[in-house]
């Protein structure tokens, strides 16, 4: 019997490199400002939980639940574009150390912070995100990345329904939430 023969390491085994029709400078661009937002995904998102963990005050469950389901719905951002970069064949993020050097978004290491400061904090952020995202869509539009542009405007009206939910909730209160 034959002994089987090993087959050369393909290049592709050691390289990340997905086949893709965009151009290598685009793929440079979109990857950059879709890491710029996943680094910003993230940074929201641990603020995001840090409030729901510390909030406090006669609203507590309220904005509890409210920063819980923001929190999960904008961590499910984060695959979505991590893996969208990788699909054009880009690199991602890939530590803490490099989404801090990325994000845009503060964080709050505060040890109190009013439930109404929270939610105006939030409101900034979320603000901040739109208008990212609106500026990495005019990147993918640039290369013609359909795909990349639609998941982004999705992540908008995403961003647009936490702003407008957290701003009818401000509405007429003190920093303190009341």
């Amino acid at each position: 019997m034959a002994k089987p023969t090993k087959r050369p390491a393909s290049r592709s085994m050691h390289r990340q490199e997905t086949p893709t029709d965009l151009s290598a400078k685009g793929v440079t661009e979109i990857s950059a400002v879709l890491n710029k937002l996943l680094a910003d995904a993230f940074a929201l998102y641990v603020k995001t939980k840090n409030f729901h963990w510390h909030v406090s005050g006669p609203n507590f469950r309220d904005y509890h639940l409210l920063f819980d389901e923001h929190a999960e719905q904008i961590f499910a951002t984060t695959d979505e574009f991590a893996e969208r970069v990788r699909k054009i064949g880009g690199r991602t993020v890939r530590s803490i150390g490099e989404i801090a050097k990325l994000q845009t978004v503060r964080d709050n290491n505060e040890g109190f912070v009013a439930p109404g400061d929270m939610l105006n904090e939030l409101m900034a952020d979320n603000t901040a995100m739109m208008k990212a995202m609106r500026k990495a869509h005019e990147v993918c539009d640039k290369y013609e990345d359909v795909a990349s542009a639609s998941i982004i405007e999705n992540f908008i009206d995403q961003t647009e329904r936490r702003n407008w939910f957290l701003f009818e909730i401000s509405r007429n209160l003190d920093s303190s939430g009341h």
